[in-house]
């Protein structure tokens, strides 16, 4: 089943706790979880940002609106209650609770007059997404999309290099993500191997305890079995165990199984991974603007 959003969750929710006790959110989010018939992997199914569970997160934004709305109230941290204005609501038998039905109360009028940007549950205060999505998940795919333009923006940018540079970018990257001992030692290793199917040696760690073969290819074909075969020979013939193959296209389904059923270990890392892995570590890109998003500490309020 397809994970209800915010508003198709409200009139659920405001049922749920029609018997005027006070609920736990947690409690109610996995009798939310039950009505609405999901999976154990939709339960899991998180944000993109890999913080919260999407489903939660929903279920926050629906206790929100409906409290800045005056048909519940939190008790304490993490409880609720319905209202008397909440099991009046219910009184008559509405089809949906929405932003829609929602507005026919001053209290979420003014709400929406004042409303800020976007802050993350479990209280957040602003404005829904007409199309369902919560501010989390509205601000993070905006995130997604400028990721992904990101890093189509560095695939092209490669392809117009030489392949020197491109060497000096694996060299970069691999050195970030602590590959390779010294930039020197690097960059000498690059491109000095005269073995064919392989374009460089790295060390694995800074001592040098074990190394890793390279091989680098800037294409826009589809790397395909014959050039995995290559590579693999040549790290037999090298005696060697570990290997990473790099392009900027993308591996054949073939080439992808072949890796899987050899003796070496050998990582493929196509151009969509390429990117995605230098944006993560800063190499061909810099940071524009950085926005924090941030939550309440009701510790800070707790009155001893």
């Amino acid at each position: 089943m397809v994970i209800p959003d915010y508003q198709r969750i409200m009139l659920p929710l405001l049922e749920y706790i029609s018997d005027q006790k006070e609920h736990a959110m947690r409690d109610l989010s996995n009798a939310l979880a039950e009505k609405f018939q999901l999976s154990e992997e939709e339960r899991k199914e998180l944000l993109p940002s890999g913080q919260q569970s999407l489903f939660y997160n929903r279920v926050g934004w629906a206790r929100t609106y409906l409290k800045k709305a005056g048909l519940l109230e939190s008790t304490r941290r993490g409880y609720v209650k319905i209202t008397k204005r909440g099991l009046e609501t219910l009184d008559q038998n509405p089809q949906a609770i929405n932003i829609k039905h929602l507005t026919q109360f001053p209290e979420f009028l003014e709400f929406q007059r004042g409303k800020k940007s976007p802050r993350p549950d479990p209280d957040p205060d602003d404005t829904e997404d007409k199309s369902g999505s919560t501010p989390e998940e509205t601000l993070e795919s905006a995130y997604e999309d400028i990721r992904k333009t990101l890093a189509q923006e560095i695939i092209d940018n490669i392809m117009i290099c030489s392949p020197y540079f491109f060497e000096k970018l694996v060299i970069d990257l691999l050195l970030k993500m602590g590959y390779g001992g010294s930039r020197l030692d690097a960059g000498k290793a690059m491109g000095r191997s005269g073995d064919e199917g392989i374009d460089g040696v790295i060390k694995e760690d800074r001592l040098g305890l074990d190394v890793i073969y390279i091989q680098a290819k800037k294409w826009t074909a589809v790397v395909g079995r014959p050039e995995l075969q290559k590579f693999v020979g040549a790290l037999y013939g090298q005696k060697a165990k570990k290997g990473v193959f790099i392009t900027t296209s993308s591996f054949s389904k073939e080439a992808m199984e072949f890796v899987t059923k050899i003796e070496n270990k050998v990582i493929l890392i196509d151009g969509e991974q390429l990117a995605e892995m230098m944006i993560d570590h800063d190499v061909g890109v810099s940071i524009v603007n950085t926005y924090q998003i941030k939550k309440i500490d009701y510790d800070f309020f707790l009155d001893d």
